[in-house]
């Protein structure tokens, strides 16, 4: 692993930082996990993608730039230094289209992938459901043969669905085998949710957003041509997309740079604070600079062929974890100073989700301990 910048790697740094400073939005974006924020957030991505930033990484074919991981890397270090915030289409950008590019046929990378990029399609993600959050062997929305028609009736009800309330498209997993149990039996179907028989209800957050929503399904037909991976094979490629969800992808090094950066501003126009604050300042950009390069070890290996594995689970203990002390930090530093309706008070709320979305840190715990370090089952 060189951890050297290129030449080449640097110019391309000092392409990406002088346009995102010349055409970032005016004023910071509201969350997208609002129907105002995700709308705003949804235009400016589009303005990525006509100026080829939307997806650095991909093909030019299914529009992106042809470059690699380090450019994404680069890229994204950029994009949250620029003070920007999350991708609204992150679901089809970082966890769907991987997926894709692994399993899909050539008919489902051509049609799907130009219109993630392009965000005319958003993406929610179906695990989920009031019996099966972590524990996602245990789904039981259930797809059922329609022969005659060429494809698969859904009935059931999926929930914590990162905002499906203002998307269009879904991702699921689901048991097309009703004599199967656990993790067999499984299909990873791509659902349209303004399809006949699906309905959307919000689900308010913690901070009072919508972003959250709830999803029921009556007899909602899906053609087989939107099966992913094949049929029987949705733990498979439900395995491949959680890998993007807790490894890499989802969390590029790149956000945690910029909130350990703010948070040693902070620190530094803070008048007295004490030696322990300072210490967890330290400790707060020392966790995210071993992140990066943790980060660049995974980039190494999957551009030598490697693909990101179990390993994954304990990253995202990592980076929860991370992002919660970071904002514990945070509103110490500001004490009585610390706004309820601030930034790091809002990042402080959903900091508190991560050790429970993507796999709860328990589960993710016992994954480490039985696949990573091969300790037999309780």
């Amino acid at each position: 692993m060189n951890l050297e910048e290129s030449s080449s790697d640097h110019e391309f740094r000092m392409e990406a930082r002088d346009w995102l400073r010349t055409n970032r939005p005016a004023e910071r974006l509201p969350s997208p996990d609002t129907e105002r924020g995700f709308a705003l957030n949804r235009e400016w991505e589009r303005t990525l993608f006509e100026a080829g930033w939307a997806a650095v990484s991909w093909p030019e074919e299914y529009g992106g730039r042809g470059l690699g991981l380090w450019e994404w890397m680069i890229f994204e270090e950029e994009y949250f230094a620029a003070g920007l915030g999350p991708r609204a289409a992150q679901n089809g950008l970082f966890l769907l289209a991987p997926s894709l590019f692994e399993f899909g046929t050539d008919a489902q990378k051509a049609q799907l992938l130009p219109r993630i990029a392009g965000v005319e399609d958003m993406w929610a993600q179906g695990w989920s459901e009031p019996e099966a959050g972590s524990d996602l062997a245990a789904v039981r929305v259930r797809a059922d043969r329609d022969e005659a028609a060429g494809g698969w009736r859904v009935n059931g009800q999926k929930t914590w669905s990162t905002r499906a309330p203002f998307c269009n498209r879904l991702f699921a997993l689901v048991r097309t085998d009703p004599e199967s149990t656990r993790h067999r039996g499984l299909s990873y179907l791509l659902i349209d949710l303004d399809a006949p028989g699906v309905t959307v209800r919000p689900v308010q957050k913690l901070g009072n957003e919508t972003g959250f929503g709830e999803i029921f399904f009556d007899d909602v037909f899906v053609p087989d041509s939107e099966v992913l991976g094949g049929v029987g094979n949705g733990w498979k490629v439900a395995m491949a997309t959680t890998g993007s969800e807790r490894g890499l992808i989802l969390r590029s090094p790149g956000r945690f740079m910029a909130a350990a950066q703010n948070l040693v501003d902070l620190y530094a126009s803070v008048d007295g604070p004490s030696s322990t604050l300072k210490r967890d300042v330290v400790d707060a950009w020392i966790s995210a600079q071993a992140y990066r390069y943790n980060s660049m070890k995974t980039v190494t290996r999957i551009a030598e062929g490697g693909k990101v594995g179990a390993e994954s689970s304990g990253n995202k203990v990592f980076w929860s974890e991370m992002d919660v002390h970071m904002h514990e930090t945070a509103l110490d530093l500001l004490g009585d100073g610390a706004e309820i309706d601030g930034k790091w008070w809002h990042g402080f709320i959903t900091s508190m989700a991560t050790p429970i979305f993507a796999g709860t840190n328990e589960i993710q715990r016992n994954i480490v301990a039985e696949r990573v370090l091969g300790m037999p089952r309780s």
